[in-house]
């Protein structure tokens, strides 16, 4: 297994955590306030895990399709989006 395919998973996995835990913050608030606009965040986070969560598991079931020249791509896009997920989050709280 190339490494860098574990770590593009990894760092997706990571995702996968700030999402859930911005999933929860986001449902505590609607529980709280019943703003409609709670329930467009939850959706974007669930898509997000969605998106995350698919990526995971083709990085391992279709490594050996995946050009092993385009994983620094894949890493570099996983990687601006955890930086967007942490502000978000930062924010969030």
């Amino acid at each position: 297994m190339n490494i860098l395919v574990v770590l593009t998973a990894g760092i997706a996995l990571v995702n996968v955590v700030l999402l859930v835990t911005l999933l929860v913050i986001y449902a505590r608030i609607y529980i709280k306030t019943k703003a409609s606009f709670t329930i467009g965040l939850i959706f974007f986070a669930a898509m997000l895990i969605l998106h995350n969560v698919i990526a995971v598991y083709a990085y391992f079931a279709m490594e050996p399709l995946y050009s092993m020249d385009l994983m620094p791509f894949f890493a570099v896009i996983h990687l601006a989006e955890l930086a967007g997920i942490a502000v978000l989050l930062k924010v969030t709280l």
